[in-house]
């Protein structure tokens, strides 16, 4: 098993959800409008799960800059909320088989999730 070098996040804007809204077409309130999240029972705004999840593949494209990511699948842990700083981490299980895990600044777990990469001899 070998450990990848932690990614380290800036916090998360609300402009950046009102950003990736529009490129994402997920226009769902509790993302971007503080009094709908909170009519919601929510905390404030939350960020869209699949901004998290992009920033996983990020990572990965991330450590390996010369492989293509053939699957990635994850679970959403805990909602995170803006201005919120996240830390990035993996292990590679195998040559091609890997896990990465997104926690916030006080270790909550926001998202794990296990990747694979395309075999670099094909």
């Amino acid at each position: 098993m070998i450990e990848l070098p932690t990614i380290i996040k800036n916090p998360i804007a609300p402009i950046d959800l009102v950003k990736y809204s529009g490129a994402s077409g997920d226009f769902n309130e509790i993302h971007t409008v503080p009094a709908v999240a909170q009519s919601q029972g929510l905390s404030g705004i939350i960020v869209h799960g699949m901004f998290v999840m992009g920033w996983a593949a990020a990572a990965i494209e991330e450590w390996f800059p010369n492989q293509q990511l053939k699957s990635l699948s994850v679970r959403f842990q805990a909602v995170t909320h803006t201005e919120t700083v996240l830390k990035i981490t993996g292990t590679m299980l195998t040559e091609n088989e890997g896990e990465v895990w997104i926690e916030d600044n006080q270790g909550n777990s926001k998202l794990k999730g296990a990747f694979v990469l395309k075999d670099s001899q094909k």
